[in-house]
């Protein structure tokens, strides 16, 4: 059965998975906004989406370019965990993950890391 939560409180633990993220790490990250959702409209399993163009393909073209956004999807979070104890480490991984890839870290090293 999936955890029930308000979307304030998934929220919270969003920010609080922020709080997690090194200081130096987090003043690296560019130009990057976080945003929850309820569900991905196309995959509804999707846990996490990071949309842009990652640091380390940045280059003198980038000037002006809009935030890349790193969506959280609450619903098919809270559908996956049993507890909300779960969902706190889930949301931790996820937001991590997500945020590695604007660091230009691929899916294969995040498995290899051990956060996918």
């Amino acid at each position: 059965m999936p955890v029930l939560m308000s979307a304030q409180r998934f929220e919270e633990l969003v920010a609080d998975a922020l709080d997690l993220i090194p200081s130096g790490l987090a003043a690296a990250a560019n130009n990057v906004v976080f945003l929850v959702e309820a569900r991905h409209p196309d995959e509804p399993d999707l846990l996490g989406l990071y949309e842009g163009i990652a640091l380390t393909d940045r280059d003198s073209t980038y000037a002006g370019a809009l935030p890349d956004t790193i969506t959280i999807y609450r619903d098919a979070l809270l559908d996956m965990c049993a507890t909300e104890d779960e969902v706190v480490d889930e949301v931790a991984i996820t937001v991590v993950h997500e945020l590695a890839h604007h660091f230009g870290i691929d899916d294969e090293r995040l498995h290899e890391l051990g956060w996918a």
